[in-house]
């Protein structure tokens, strides 16, 4: 059956997708990154030197592209507007991202969200990436496994030393399932990794919890300033 037409989200150009080939290949085109953090750099290197000083918990970070046009405006309306159908077109690009990706997970995790912010926004966005995704690759994925049992300040305008405190102990494992997780590698999955720092705390309780080994896979990359 021929795919229904659709308008382009970016250049509203009707087609068979809600992003366009020309599109992608316009603002999702790879581009050199840190191989741990996904920051974007002049020449592509195994870790940039942020993360030679201070490595972070998770091994290797996939990203589709910077959080700039088109990227920020998709993801606040996914996110914020009640549009979780826009997680199908974020999922096949983040997909396509880390086809590369080696070795390959054996489970995919969603960034959870504090009981509250859940209850305000009716979804969590990582999730909706997450089990498309997990339906896409054929590797499982777990929408209960990591939990945020307890609301803290929101990230959005925080600095990076203020949004590391805010992380301290905000996640971690249910106890009932840490043999589910033990010995494995998992991603992590998200839409926007900003200073670093809810992804260093979450794959910190994930080792903690007994996984072998945690990378990251978000949609877009905040450039650092």
């Amino acid at each position: 059956m021929p795919a229904l037409a659709s308008q382009c989200e970016v250049c509203r150009q009707w087609g068979g997708s809600a992003l366009c080939a020309d599109c992608v290949a316009r603002f999702a085109a790879p581009v050199p990154r840190c191989g741990r953090c996904g920051l974007r750099l002049a020449l592509p290197a195994a870790a940039c030197g942020a993360c030679l000083r201070d490595p972070p918990p998770f091994e290797h970070t996939v990203c589709v592209a910077d959080y700039g046009f088109p990227w920020d405006a998709l993801i606040a309306a996914f996110k914020f507007r009640g549009r979780p159908e826009l997680a199908a077109v974020l999922a096949g690009q983040l997909r396509a991202a880390a086809a590369s990706a080696a070795p390959a997970p054996q489970c995919l995790l969603p960034v959870p969200l504090a009981p509250a912010r859940l209850a305000e926004r009716g979804y969590n966005q990582a999730w909706e990436l997450a089990r498309r995704l997990g339906r896409m690759l054929g590797v499982p994925a777990e929408a209960q496994l990591l939990w945020r049992p307890a609301d803290s300040v929101h990230q959005a305008g925080l600095g990076r030393a203020e949004r590391q405190r805010n992380m301290v102990d905000a996640f971690m494992v249910d106890p009932r399932r840490r043999g589910e997780l033990a010995g494995r590698r998992v991603a992590l999955v998200d839409d926007v990794m900003t200073t670093g720092a809810t992804a260093r705390a979450a794959a910190t309780a994930l080792l903690r919890g007994g996984a072998a080994a945690v990378d990251l896979w978000v949609v877009a990359r905040t450039p650092d300033d």
